[in-house]
């Protein structure tokens, strides 16, 4: 069943999520806001695919909790390494209806996103806000010249099952599907937020090694490669980008190096 919430705000929003007696969400560790009383609160490091939210009645034993242990090392390993939250926090209603809240760390959007079990979404690191418990969280890492040259699109979150997943990010979203634009989109690669499973991402380089390339990745702001999303299904971008808000913010507080070029020479956050 469709997990019941309502994203309120504008400038900075947060979903309100209604939960049924003994529904189970769970959020990354840092974008909890408020719950009711009778909302129980529990942190852990495994996810739902780990044990988390819905653990097995079996356990097989001593190889069953070896195996569940495992299972949950990788998943922080994974997590650690992608530099995401090591834990999450779920929150289970008891004895009534009860509501949490929930926020992303950007001023921006948020979005609720449904999934059939059809398809996998995959979102840019950090948009993960909260999931039903349903619904499996889990990296993915891109290889190759994708990995090494995307940017905010090296690691990527993956979602999979069936409920309902809160996103979010900075600035306003827009929804995009690239077949109605002959198949193909270009982007910053800042801007991706997050796309069905079945778009085929990659990662070009702005122009070639001529004098227009080189302008184009010395003054035109978007350094040497584009982000490329192809084929039919969701597309979700954003109208602000991690880097380009660090980059403001040095500015009105002096500490901007980068002059009027951008490109290259941009002042990188962290």
């Amino acid at each position: 069943m469709t997990l019941q919430q309502e994203i309120v705000g504008n400038a900075m929003q947060m979903a309100v999520v209604s939960l049924r007696p003994g529904q189970t969400v769970y959020c990354e560790a840092g974008k909890f806001l408020f719950k009711t009383t009778n909302v129980t609160m529990e942190t852990r490091l495994s996810g739902p695919s780990g044990g988390g939210a819905q653990q097995s009645g079996g356990g097989g034993g001593m190889g069953g909790m070896l195996r569940q242990a495992m299972g949950t090392a990788m998943q922080v390993g994974q997590r650690a390494l992608a530099g995401e939250s090591l834990a999450f926090q779920y929150f289970t209603a008891q004895g009534g209806e009860g509501t949490v809240g929930f926020a992303g760390v950007l001023p921006g959007e948020m979005r609720a996103l449904e999934l059939d079990g059809s398809r996998a979404w995959f979102a840019e690191k950090d948009a993960f806000v909260a999931a039903e418990s349903t619904v499996d969280f889990g990296i993915a890492f891109q290889s190759g010249r994708t990995g090494m040259s995307g940017g905010e699109g090296f690691v990527l979150e993956k979602f999979t099952g069936r409920g309902t997943v809160i996103i979010a990010g900075a600035g306003n979203f827009i929804d995009l599907d690239p077949s109605d634009f002959g198949g193909r989109i270009e982007v910053d690669t800042g801007c991706v937020v997050a796309f069905e499973e079945g778009i085929r991402y990659g990662v070009q380089r702005v122009g070639g090694l001529n004098r227009q390339g080189l302008m184009n990745a010395v003054f035109g702001g978007e350094g040497l490669s584009l982000a490329t999303l192809e084929g039919h299904g969701r597309v979700i971008l954003q109208s602000l980008t991690i880097e380009g808000l660090a980059n403001a913010l040095k500015k009105a507080q002096g500490g901007d190096k980068q002059g009027p070029t951008g490109g290259l020479f941009s002042t990188h956050a962290g």
